[in-house]
């Protein structure tokens, strides 16, 4: 078919979808493009959302790209629309919202970049007033509302969403309780120094934060708005306002009704494939290879996103990358799993984060280790340090905060592969930024 003739169907038009709808236009695509997205509004940047409630007037995130940037880039947006059926002996999407609901949308590439969702907390109450979650920008505006008129919050969830919001509500003079189920802040993304630098570093705005709570039910507050969280101790919290921030859990249902593998994520390959050759799936819903293969890994950031979305858009514009076994699906069987082609460049750009919470600003590089050696250069005490996660395979990750000079250094040196070790990460006399430049 010629070049010209061929669709891609991107299914979410957050971060992820937005970028390859645009890089594929960048890389010359010709083709069409069709971009599907449930959201009412023009997408938007979603970070803003818990990091800068705590400004004044009305929550206006900056938008993704401009009004117009659809129409001139001929990328046909189809928004307050939901996929719901992928038919691939077909090569078809069914839709809900759209004239294609009957008929079904011809695909030759199908990329799934359906994010993440919100973790239900599925207790008594969990949907009275004053129980709320933050995802999108309606559920922003709401609490955005809501915050002008509280003198108190609680935060179910010590995560990064969890403590970006406790610090904005602090901001605003607010009393904040943040209840964690285990036994320390963002447990699973940081290593101890960073923690605790963290946990002290909320409780000097004033944060009360309480470890090991688990949540029994929500109530009605007997005065006043808001709700009361009981937990299994028998413990009681009122609060005007209660956020509910447990973590997301990936969209993968679409890919497992259409006969896709989803373990922790919709299963792809180094070139984020799935075992359809003709469907993708990048951002916060993609579990990709990492470590040479040993696992498999989902990274929640913008910049993994937008990083997946570029590759994509790169491998699918130049067709001489895609080796291997036939592509075609007939209308009786689906396509076998595609083998690997060692002439194609896997996805291999080193995940990076950030996170404002009061004054501090964290950047991390890497993955970090679960378990391992760390090294902390500078002085917590000051506010302004990073810590350098090894294991024996070498450096892992580096934990920056208030550092941008590290954080830069350290993504450098990632990427590069080059051989760090922990006594010159710990050496205040090493040149960071020369090692990273010089090899």
């Amino acid at each position: 078919m010629p070049a010209e003739q061929e669709r891609i169907v991107i299914v979410g038009d957050g971060h992820a979808g937005v970028q390859l709808a645009d890089s594929l236009r960048t890389e010359g695509w010709v083709g069409a493009i069709t971009l599907v997205g449930e959201d009412p509004d023009h997408p938007y940047q979603k970070p803003p959302l818990s990091k800068e409630l705590s400004g004044g007037g009305r929550l206006e995130p900056l938008p993704l790209r401009g009004p117009e940037f659809f129409a001139e880039q001929r990328i046909d947006h189809l928004r307050r629309c939901r996929v719901t059926e992928i038919d691939r002996a077909a090569r078809t999407v069914r839709l809900d919202g759209d004239e294609h609901r009957s008929t079904g949308l011809r695909y030759d590439r199908l990329i799934l970049a359906t994010g993440a969702e919100n973790r239900a907390l599925e207790v008594p109450g969990c949907r009275i007033d004053g129980v709320v979650q933050l995802r999108t920008l309606a559920d922003a505006a709401a609490i955005h509302a809501r915050l002008a008129a509280a003198r108190s919050v609680v935060v179910i969830g010590a995560g990064f969403i969890g403590l970006e919001f406790a610090a904005a509500a602090r901001s605003l003079g607010i009393e904040v309780t943040v209840l964690g189920r285990g036994p320390r802040v963002l447990r699973r993304s940081v290593t101890p120094p960073v923690e605790q630098y963290l946990r002290e570093l909320h409780r000097g705005l004033g944060t009360r934060l309480v470890d090991h709570e688990e949540i029994a039910r929500f109530e009605p507050r007997t005065e006043g708005r808001g709700a009361s969280v009981v937990t299994l101790a028998g413990r009681r919290y009122d609060a005007d306002l209660v956020l509910v921030a447990v973590g997301v859990e990936p969209r993968s249902e679409l890919a497992a009704a259409a006969g896709l593998e989803v373990a922790g994520g919709i299963v792809v390959d180094a070139e984020l494939r799935t075992a359809d050759p003709r469907i993708f799936a990048i951002g916060d819903c993609a579990a990709f290879p990492v470590e040479g293969g040993a696992r498999r890994t989902r990274v929640e950031s913008v910049q993994n996103a937008t990083g997946q979305a570029r590759y994509l858009a790169r491998a699918l514009v130049d067709p001489s990358r895609w080796e291997g076994p036939p592509t075609s699906a007939s209308a009786s069987t689906v396509p076998a799993p595609i083998v690997p082609t060692p002439a194609v460049a896997a996805y291999t750009e080193v995940p990076w984060f950030w996170s404002q919470q009061g004054g501090a600003k964290l950047q991390i590089a890497g993955l970090v280790a679960p378990a391992g050696e760390t090294v902390v250069r500078g002085d917590p005490s000051t506010g302004r340090f990073s810590v350098f996660s090894f294991t024996d395979a070498g450096l892992q990750a580096v934990e920056s905060v208030n550092r941008p000079a590290d954080h830069l250094a350290a993504r450098r040196i990632l990427a590069g592969g080059l051989r760090l070790t922990a006594a010159d990460a710990a050496d205040e006399s090493f040149d960071l930024k020369g090692f990273s430049l010089a090899r």
